[in-house]
């Protein structure tokens, strides 16, 4: 049995002392007692839960929206809507007293930041399963797509008035298009051959499809094609020109993926023939996939190390709340300047996981040892009733 007892009742309804006899054992918790959620914890997770999805999803809306950047921001968005999540409900708890009525109900700050941290694994599980599969996944669909884009319909990325770059060395200029495919006013940059660069001058054109791919026939130009090492220029005017599509690819046949398009086993165990840029580009990588995840834990517990420890203060918790939100604003800041360290030393790659376990860390204490105390948090001198 445990140490604890509980008073009877029925001898502290009448207001007279209470009899030990009366007192009647509580029953032994069993493990796993401890990790069942009771309705308070259904209740403050619910809460929490809620506000992260609304809050994530309006953050990432927003972020869609201005760049298109989904789901390479998630990884970003998630912990700071968790963190707000928090910050929100935890006041609202406070504010309405429902907080207070769970302190003295005899919930440690440690019973109430079991929700909490449950969301947090929850949203751990999601950033890695985000981090190690759907982001890699997306942008390899993303990039082979613009990949085939880029060098199978070249028409299609043709926009009048605009000068379109198809490869780093090649760029396409036309001055109008109409429905039907006809086109006017058009230049055609060729640098591939650095030697031996060609530009194409035509008045009008028209793209035509045929089963052996698509071409672009241009009417009355020009062809200009300047030797570097003669500094020779050849002209060739033209009536009919037809110019194939296929020509201006410049795909290699095997595509090299990116960082950003490799899986973590990938990244941490590239090929061998890798050089040592991309080598460095593919471990910091995989760290940062690693690390980012283990953000959204100091995330949560940064509102509740600043909101539960103290004592209840009527006025509000303002100063509390402020903290909160400038201790989240400097661990990601500081986050973000170890991550881009990284890129370049190796040495700080350790650093990354430090940053985001400290505030962890430092937040149990705090909930633990009931907090710092700060100035503007100690509680008024308690004044001694007459006796």
């Amino acid at each position: 049995m445990r140490g604890e007892w509980r008073r009877n009742a029925v001898a502290g309804a009448g207001g007279g002392p209470y009899d030990p006899a009366l007192m009647t054992p509580l029953p032994q918790l069993t493990t796993l007692d401890r990790f069942r959620l009771s309705s308070l914890d259904r209740y403050i997770l619910r809460q929490c839960l809620s506000v992260t999805l609304f809050v994530t999803a309006a953050l990432s809306a927003a972020v869609w929206l201005a760049q298109s950047l989904l789901p390479r921001f998630i990884d970003i968005v998630l912990p700071i809507g968790a963190f707000i999540a928090v910050l929100f409900v935890f006041n609202k708890l406070t504010s309405e007293s429902e907080l207070v009525v769970m302190r003295a109900s005899g919930l440690s700050p440690l019973a109430l930041a079991k929700p909490v941290m449950i969301l947090a694994g929850i949203g751990f599980v999601g950033l890695m399963s985000l981090s190690a599969y759907f982001l890699p996944a997306s942008n390899r669909e993303f990039k082979d797509l613009q990949f085939e884009i880029r060098n199978r319909f070249v028409s299609s990325l043709l926009q009048e008035g605009t000068f379109t770059t198809i490869s780093d060395k090649l760029t396409i200029y036309i001055g109008s298009r109409n429905e039907r495919g006809e086109i006017s006013g058009v230049l055609i940059n060729d640098e591939r051959d650095p030697q031996q660069p060609v530009t194409i001058f035509a008045e009008r054109g028209a793209f035509a499809d045929t089963t052996e791919g698509s071409r672009i026939i241009l009417v009355n130009g020009n062809r200009q094609r300047y030797e570097r090492a003669s500094g020779k220029l050849s002209v060739l005017t033209f009536e009919r020109y037809t110019l194939d599509l296929a020509m201006l690819r410049d795909a290699p046949v095997v595509r090299f993926r990116e960082a950003q398009e490799r899986f973590l086993g990938e990244l941490f165990f590239p090929p061998g023939d890798l050089d040592a840029t991309n080598y460095r580009n593919f471990l910091v990588e995989g760290h940062q996939r690693l690390a980012v995840p283990l953000s959204i834990f100091s995330f949560v517990i940064i509102p509740l190390a600043c909101l539960l420890p103290g004592e209840f203060n009527r006025r509000g918790q303002l100063k509390r709340v402020l903290l909160a939100v400038v201790f989240a604003l400097v661990f990601q800041s500081t986050d973000l300047g170890i991550k881009n360290l990284a890129a370049s030393h190796y040495a700080a790659i350790p650093l990354m996981y430090v940053i985001d376990l400290l505030p962890l860390a430092l937040g149990f204490g705090m909930l633990l040892f009931g907090g710092i105390r700060f100035g503007f948090w100690r509680p008024a001198a308690a004044v001694a009733e007459p006796a």
